[in-house]
């Protein structure tokens, strides 16, 4: 079973689609990966050889910021947003959908489940 940036990919999928797996790479970046290290993207990822994934797991090491590196620099990005006041900051901060969605109505996954407004009467 391969290994890759601490993830096990899936042993019954195509590789392309296993590198996915891991958090930072989607398709194209999965594709491209397979061109540099030379090897058929349609290949499932049981039948990698231990030198394919080596090339695998070190191009996605030199090349590719990846897993809880990224995570954490996209949370220090929205800190930085936060702290020095923009618009978006204070959208994250206050919970709210921060790329212009409308608020009136929907809106729901970001602001959570709705406050009942009508208490019962005893």
């Amino acid at each position: 079973m391969a290994h890759i940036a601490g993830i096990e990919l899936p042993k019954n999928k195509r590789l392309f689609i296993g590198l996915t797996y891991i958090y930072g790479i989607g398709r194209s970046s999965a594709r491209e990966i397979c061109k540099k290290a030379n090897i058929d993207e349609m290949k499932k990822v049981a039948d990698l050889t231990m030198e394919e994934e080596k090339i695998l797991r070190d191009i996605i090491h030199n090349e590719y910021v990846v897993e809880g590196a990224l995570r954490t620099q996209v949370a220090m990005n929205i800190k930085r947003l936060m702290e020095i006041g923009c618009y978006r900051g204070l959208r994250h901060k206050r919970g709210l959908p921060v790329r212009g969605q409308r608020t009136h109505t929907n809106a729901r996954t970001r602001k959570g489940p709705r406050g009942s407004t009508i208490k019962k009467k005893k």
